[in-house]
């Protein structure tokens, strides 16, 4: 995950790129938003987006906010399946029911 934010970081000391300017571009991002915005990313396999959220805060500041999606989400599920977060949670991941 470093090297992946080392090379965004790199692409920017080496050019310029023209960027259009928004609403988004003028504010600073939060740690959810980073977070959200990686996650989705991820999902969707689009490396440009995941380099690009990443840069947006701290490696540990995108941790944490990672940490607390996935928390959400799991109760959200729990909620949704009617099930305890644990059951969810192993289930997603693939492991055998405790």
């Amino acid at each position: 995950m470093f090297d992946m934010i080392r090379r965004y970081a790199g692409r920017f000391r080496t050019s310029a790129p023209a960027r259009r300017e928004s609403t988004r571009d003028r504010r600073p991002h939060n740690l959810f938003e980073a977070a959200a915005v990686y996650v989705a990313a991820r999902a969707e396999d689009d490396q440009d987006r995941v380099e690009e959220a990443a840069g947006w805060v701290s490696p540990e500041a995108l941790s944490f906010g990672v940490s607390e999606l996935a928390c959400r989400a799991v109760i959200a599920l729990a909620r949704q399946r009617a099930e305890s977060p644990d059951a969810v949670a192993r289930d997603l991941l693939g492991l055998p029911a405790a």
